[in-house]
């Protein structure tokens, strides 16, 4: 199975990027009440707290990675990614492929 790449969006809205590092763990938690998107997937950080949330538009994900959309049904509640990149257009991450749903689980 290849990577699975996801973009963390809105770092800006919480603390910033600037301490993000690659190799980073960290958790992915769907927010099916979020009043502005129903498949919105929050990502927090140990000690931290939330961060930002998954990309979920064309105009955010960076390169090939998955919108928070197309991720949505590929992960249970909650997942965990590493962090591969901060770019100035985004932080780069991959989901760890054990925290996927496996096929015959999926919805």
């Amino acid at each position: 199975m290849k990577k699975i790449y996801f973009t963390i969006t809105g770092t800006k809205h919480h603390h910033g990027k600037e301490f993000l590092e690659p190799d980073m763990k960290v958790q992915l938690i769907k927010e099916p009440d979020n009043e502005y998107d129903g498949e919105a997937i929050r990502v927090e950080l140990k000690g931290v707290s939330k961060i930002g949330y998954v990309a979920n538009s064309p105009y955010t994900t960076i390169g090939e990675s998955y919108s928070a959309g197309r991720l949505y049904d590929k992960i249970g509640q909650r997942a965990t990614g590493t962090i591969v990149y901060v770019l100035p257009t985004g932080v780069l991450c991959t989901v760890d492929k054990k925290t996927l749903l496996k096929e015959k689980n999926r919805k």
